[in-house]
């Protein structure tokens, strides 16, 4: 992207989302009513500020590369997007709207599939998944709120939402603004945290966040930095008791990948990097799988798999024609 600006693909993709009320070009987007939306450094910003969104904005600008697997060596993101039962032969060609793109570790993977992409982020994060993917295929990189996409309705073949859903603040409403954007007869893979009254480690945030979402974002990571390295051994520790480990790991946030693949390094900057992951965003609001079910069924979704999953409850299903 020269100079920052569009690229052909790009402004292409865009004019055929946005549609004939937009005039696309490489340094910015006229609408007919005369409405103005820049570009700058590679990005459409349909907005410019991180706003709520700006504990992710500093997460990503930190840990930039950290989640891409061919960075770390893994196959960690694969794995995740293993379940949208997606395949390059459905995706090759088609437009896909990725919703929360991060610093883009699905981006790559989207891309790599041969996807003509439009990666969505609410925050300034969406900077870091261009610096990370901007070369990798046909990616147009937006900055916009799922909850007022300025796309066409069902501009795209494929619409994919993971890890998002739960940080924005009407879950449900964001849910059907994703529908929206499908056309018909075409995909929607979304996520979001699950609630069941289960009591699990990774729930320790919840006895946490009326605190640490009241702290500055950079102090809290400062923070974090600190403690992580100090107490993981003693949370491994602790994870490791049969049965009660469960229990005792529930009450002290940490994100413990030590049955991961990772090197020791990589081990402890993912602790670090999850466990602000979750205490730091002002919204964190998980779903009964039935109220997915609920949201599906009223959408009258086709072929629709709602089950568990990696991050919570998975939904992959068929927008009716």
């Amino acid at each position: 992207m020269s100079g920052g600006s569009l690229n052909p693909q790009a402004q292409a993709l865009l004019a055929e989302v946005l549609g004939p009320a937009w005039r696309v070009s490489a340094e910015e987007l006229i609408a007919a009513d005369g409405t103005r939306v820049p570009v700058q450094d590679g990005v459409t910003r349909f907005r410019e500020e991180d706003s709520y969104n700006r504990s992710f904005a500093l997460q990503w600008g930190a840990f930039r590369t950290n989640q891409l697997d061919e960075v770390n060596g893994s196959n960690l993101s694969m794995l995740r997007f293993a379940e949208t039962g997606w395949t390059a032969e459905m995706l090759n060609g088609q437009r896909v709207l990725e919703a929360g793109c991060g610093a883009g570790r699905f981006t790559a993977i989207l891309a790599r599939l041969g996807a003509r992409l439009v990666a969505l982020d609410y925050s300034s994060a969406v900077d870091v998944s261009r610096q990370n993917n901007e070369e990798k295929g046909e990616i147009a990189f937006v900055q916009a709120d799922i909850l007022a996409m300025p796309f066409q309705p069902g501009s795209f073949d494929f619409v994919f939402c993971h890890g998002v859903l739960q940080h924005t603040p009407d879950p449900e409403r964001a849910f059907h603004a994703l529908l929206r954007m499908v056309r018909p007869g075409g995909r929607l893979s979304a996520d979001i945290y699950r609630k069941d009254g289960l009591i699990r480690p990774w729930k320790s945030k919840y006895l946490w966040r009326w605190w640490t979402t009241r702290i500055a974002p950079d102090r809290l990571l400062a923070f974090l930095r600190w403690f992580i390295p100090k107490w993981l051994p003693i949370d491994t520790a602790i994870k490791s008791i049969p049965y009660a480990g469960n229990y005792l790991g529930s009450v002290i946030p940490c994100w413990n990948y030590s049955n991961r693949a990772l090197s020791p390094e990589q081990k402890r900057e993912w602790a670090i990097m999850d466990t602000f992951d979750a205490l730091a965003p002002a919204y964190d609001l998980p779903a009964h799988i039935d109220d997915v079910r609920r949201w599906a069924r009223e959408a009258g979704l086709v072929d629709a798999e709602i089950r568990p999953g990696g991050n919570g409850v998975v939904i992959n299903a068929i927008k009716p024609l």
